[in-house]
């Protein structure tokens, strides 16, 4: 007891290997449960901004056509250029900040968007 209590300095700077190793493993076990966690999260993320960019075009194709009373449009192919979509009335730049989308989106006559390509 005696060998270990003068191993205890007070005086004594630094960490013993011991330790050190201690912190290492705890790190690597933190790493091992973390990281597969997180790394999922990207791919939750990719689907929710797909999900988020599509209801973003159908509230402004909503809005395009209340606003111009309109109650069918000309169906549209699939763009992610909305100076162009749909034809005849297009979307940028009075109802949506950019022109082009991540994604390729076409619409039926009644409005109705459909996400032909996420971009992701």
């Amino acid at each position: 007891m005696r060998k270990f209590l003068r191993r205890i300095d007070p005086d004594s700077k630094g960490f013993t290997l011991v330790e050190l190793l201690i912190v290492v493993a705890i790190l690597g076990v933190l790493a091992a449960v973390v990281l597969p966690n997180v790394t999922g999260l990207t791919g939750e993320g990719k689907t929710e901004a797909a999900k988020a960019e599509l209801v973003t075009i159908q509230t402004a194709m909503d809005t395009m056509m209340a606003k111009n009373s309109l109650t069918s449009v000309t169906a549209t192919g699939a763009t992610s250029n909305m100076s162009l979509f749909p034809t005849g009335n297009p979307l940028y730049p009075n109802y949506l900040r950019t022109e082009t989308t991540k994604g390729t989106y076409s619409c039926s006559t009644t409005g109705l968007i459909q996400q032909d390509d996420d971009g992701y």
